[in-house]
């Protein structure tokens, strides 16, 4: 992509301004939801996600306005949607990550976790900040220096998100498997509605596991891939799967574990209208 950039090329079709202005949409109203929740509930730690969510949100603009150059395309629409849909998922990563850890702590299940609750954060967390920096970086140098080198540095990126996300899957399985085949915290952990969160990191996490894994064949079959061809696939494998993850913790909010931790507030739903209780 380096000089000549007078005849460059974006991309490799006209961008639908139907399909961009859907996910705007879309995405907007379910980051306003999560923003909205945020500062109701004080459950700082899913800031991550909510920044996620405009990444998303700007990035689907970003392509809105490349789909009303066209075929004039310019660089600075290109590289706002090219970098904040590369990187977002990272940054819903980084929540999930600390989710884990408090469902674990509220049922008193930290003799059943792989890793102490202590470092997994820590350990997740910091490879979800590798991953990032190296997407990012790997974006930055794609479409302005060097594309090869800027295609493996992402993919690099998003194998080390892959190994991290399916580490960490590992890690929620086994704590769910201990903690069933123990009675006594089984017992204890029914009293908790700790499954459906279990269940909603679980989903999560798959999602953002397809969709990184079809960013790597994207980015392996080279600039002319059939992937890159199509713009169908980044909607479908990208688009739908980031914004099922939004929805997903639209539908099971983490407020009420942190409710139940102590540590914030939790909505509920009282004759229709949405209400914010105090922790207890």
């Amino acid at each position: 992509m380096a000089g000549g950039f007078e005849h460059w090329e974006a991309y490799l079709y006209d961008p639908s301004m139907a399909a961009a202005v859907i996910f705007i949409v879309l995405y907007g109203g379910a980051t306003a939801l999560h923003t909205y929740h945020l500062f109701q509930t004080k459950t700082w730690f899913f800031i991550p996600m909510v920044l996620g969510g405009y990444f998303e949100f700007i990035g689907y603009i970003g392509r809105a306005i490349s789909a009303s150059q066209t075929p004039d395309w310019t660089l600075g629409p290109y590289i706002l949607q090219s970098v904040l849909l590369l990187v977002a998922p990272a940054l819903f990563a980084a929540s999930i990550y600390m989710y884990l850890g408090r469902v674990i702590i509220l049922v008193r299940g930290e003799k059943f976790s792989i890793i102490r609750v202590g470092w997994m954060t820590k350990i997740f967390v910091a490879g979800d900040v590798l991953s990032f920096l190296m997407q990012a970086s790997g974006a930055g140098i794609l479409v302005t220096d060097s594309q090869e080198m800027g295609e493996n540095i992402i993919v690099g990126g998003l194998f080390v998100q892959i190994v991290f996300f399916g580490f960490f899957v590992m890690c929620s399985f086994v704590f769910q498997r201990r903690i069933s085949n123990n009675p006594t915290a089984l017992g204890m952990a029914r009293t908790t509605p700790w499954m459906k969160h279990l269940w909603a990191l679980y989903g999560s996490s798959i999602l953002i596991l397809i969709r990184s894994i079809f960013r790597v064949v994207e980015y392996l079959q080279g600039w002319d891939g059939y992937l890159l061809r199509n713009e169908t696939f980044i909607y479908v494998f990208d688009a739908v799967l980031m914004w099922l993850v939004l929805v997903t913790f639209v539908v099971v909010h983490p407020s009420e574990v942190n409710c139940l931790l102590g540590r914030g507030r939790v909505m509920t739903t009282k004759g229709g209208l949405s209400i914010s209780e105090v922790a207890v």
